[in-house]
């Protein structure tokens, strides 16, 4: 899969590209991310990319020009892309949106600054909006680091193991459950028993509770649209009978 992220802070991606899952993803050829710095695609002697909003107001906007000439000078996938804004104004990023991506061939990421891009830059050329939180950033960088690691762990071969990305937090609208690792004990706290019985049935079960009471008690919002089978729905039920911290 490509990205492609119009920005005029190119050198703040240098150390997220090659660092970690992604990083190896980039260097195995399975994600290529391509950087266009807007000022390239500025006139004058200063390269300007923003200007004084017209009807008066504080800050500065982002020139249509210099967005324009940088998107068109993009080499676009003849199927399966689209142009991304990043904005607080967007649709609100979550796991469901970001496997949606991750079924396109390319993603053209634009990062926008100051207080905002010309109205008809959005209306001319972008296909989506999205924001990754009820915040205000300084700028679209961070988002689009956001969505290229979100979407790039789900490009197929990216993971180690085949199901890894399925089994995160909220694939299934859940939050995950615990994990242990060694040493057995730590600091007196010991691991889970039922971690050690070698039954893969009753950690699969063992599992599953702790899910659901991990969703139940930090994020109860989630249980609304979580995809919950027979057995999930009793389990939750004795959970609401006898709260976890009575």
């Amino acid at each position: 899969m490509r990205f492609d992220i119009l920005t005029l802070f190119p050198d703040l991606f240098s150390s997220f590209l090659r660092s970690g899952v992604l990083g190896r993803a980039i260097g195995k050829g399975l994600v290529e991310v391509r950087l266009t710095d807007i000022r390239d695609h500025a006139g004058g002697p200063h390269r300007a990319t923003d200007d004084r909003p017209y009807g008066g107001g504080d800050g500065m906007i982002m020139k249509p020009g210099p967005l324009s000439r940088a998107l068109k000078s993009v080499e676009r996938s003849e199927e399966g892309c689209k142009v991304v804004f990043l904005t607080p104004q967007g649709e609100l990023y979550d796991q469901s949106v970001a496997w949606e991506l991750s079924r396109l061939k390319q993603l053209i990421l634009v990062c926008g600054r100051y207080e905002g891009v010309d109205e008809r830059i959005r209306e001319s050329y972008v296909d989506l909006e999205i924001s990754i939180g009820d915040y205000v950033l300084s700028g679209g960088e961070l988002a689009a680091m956001v969505i290229v690691d979100t979407v790039g762990r789900l490009v197929p071969g990216v993971l180690g193991g085949e199901l890894s990305n399925r089994n995160d937090s909220f694939e299934d609208g859940l939050l995950e459950h615990p994990h242990y690792t060694r040493p057995r004990v730590f600091e007196g706290k010991e691991v889970p028993e039922v971690l050690l019985s070698g039954n893969h049935e009753k950690i699969r079960h063992w599992r599953r509770l702790q899910s659901l009471k991990r969703t139940f008690e930090r994020r109860p919002d989630l249980l609304k649209k979580a995809r919950l089978g027979e057995e999930d729905k009793a389990l939750l039920a004795g959970l609401k009978e006898h709260p976890p911290h009575d």
